[in-house]
């Protein structure tokens, strides 16, 4: 919230923002909506509004990519986190992944394909498991 406000105290757009800072679109909404962000991008974001990056830290969680506990993480959870995606959004694929494989199997559809729909609902729900452990949403 604290970025939405320094930009419209401003009177930028999002786009503006994202222009600026060198960043996507995309990130500023993630931002703006609270979602953890990486340094780099703290870093970005401190420098257009001119300010310390304490100020951001504060308010907003930081994945640090550096750290030495980011890096340990296997690279599934590090690809599948960042850019932080929300749990609803890996509850939505394993759920689309679920139904989808029990519709073609009751369509009669390939062995492979019902078989592949259903592994990947289970693999989402096993890199949430892992993610709500860590903490990282």
């Amino acid at each position: 919230m604290i970025v939405k406000k320094f930009r419209e105290e401003r009177h930028w757009s999002q786009e503006q923002l994202a222009t600026l800072a060198g960043i996507s679109l995309r990130t500023v909404q993630r931002v703006e909506a609270g979602d953890k962000v990486s340094l780099e991008t703290l870093k970005s974001l401190a420098a257009v509004f001119e300010i310390d990056i304490s100020k951001l830290t504060e308010v907003i969680p930081v994945i640090d990519k550096n750290s030495p506990e980011w890096k340990a993480e296997p690279w599934l959870i590090r690809t599948l986190v960042y850019p932080h995606y929300k749990r609803s959004r890996f509850l939505r694929y394993e759920y689309f992944f679920f139904f989808f494989g029990i519709f073609s199997l009751a369509l009669g559809a390939q062995p492979v394909t019902t078989g592949l729909c259903l592994s990947s609902a289970y693999v989402m729900a096993k890199v949430m498991q892992c993610i709500d452990r860590k903490g990282y949403w």
